[in-house]
């Protein structure tokens, strides 16, 4: 397989200091209202990478479900491998790949769990599918078949199928307090165009990155 001769121009359009919002979370809301008007598939489908104890990093795609500007929110089980990496290192690194219009967003920060309320709030809002899910999934455990995890999504289903679920202690959400926010644009012949925004006190540094 060769993979050294697959390549592809970046052809669409720059990006210069005065295209940009002087807030990031204003420049952020803007790259997101365009990537929903465009179409963007999963256009909040977010890798986040954690790193453990160890050292090891680790990643994977989560959502975000809601952004202001003290941070980046998205929900997940507690129990589950990023939030023990979490337990231990508080730091992370969101990135939003926009391939289809050349476009990256990268965030790092601290992530904080958050309110019991907001999170029960945000679960009870869920799908009632996905609210069985959640409980019926110990996420990151090692299980022997498929056919276990539907059998306790099938009986939990069948338990509550008239009444609420109890809300898990072991589900919640968290909320990504940035320090560093980066808008990438894809440029011809690689000279890609890179801004970033430092928190400076409750002010931002703005850069432009060699690519």
């Amino acid at each position: 397989m060769d993979l050294e001769s697959f390549r592809r121009e970046y052809l669409s359009g720059g990006l210069s200091r005065k295209d940009l919002q002087d807030d990031p979370f204003d420049q952020f809301s803007l790259w997101m209202e365009q990537a929903l008007g465009l179409g963007i598939v999963d256009p909040t489908a977010m890798t986040m990478s954690t790193v453990a104890s160890n050292g090891q990093p680790s990643q994977r795609i989560v959502l975000l479900k809601s952004f202001n500007t003290q941070g980046y929110v998205y929900y997940t089980n507690y129990e589950s491998r990023k939030a023990r990496e979490l337990d231990d290192n508080s730091k992370v690194s969101l990135l939003f790949p926009w391939n289809q219009i050349d476009r990256q967003i990268k965030i790092c920060g601290e992530a904080q769990k958050l309110s019991r309320k907001e999170s029960h709030d945000y679960f009870v809002s869920r799908p009632k599918g996905s609210q069985v899910a959640a409980i019926a999934s110990k996420q990151s455990s090692v299980i022997s078949s498929r056919s276990v995890l539907m059998h306790e999504f099938e009986l939990l289903k069948q338990k509550y199928a008239d009444e609420e679920l109890p809300f898990p202690d072991f589900w919640g959400g968290y909320r990504v307090k940035p320090s560093e926010i980066e808008f990438w644009q894809g440029g011809a012949d690689r000279l890609h165009d890179r801004f970033r925004y430092l928190r400076d006190g409750q002010s931002w540094q703005i850069d432009r990155l060699a690519p």
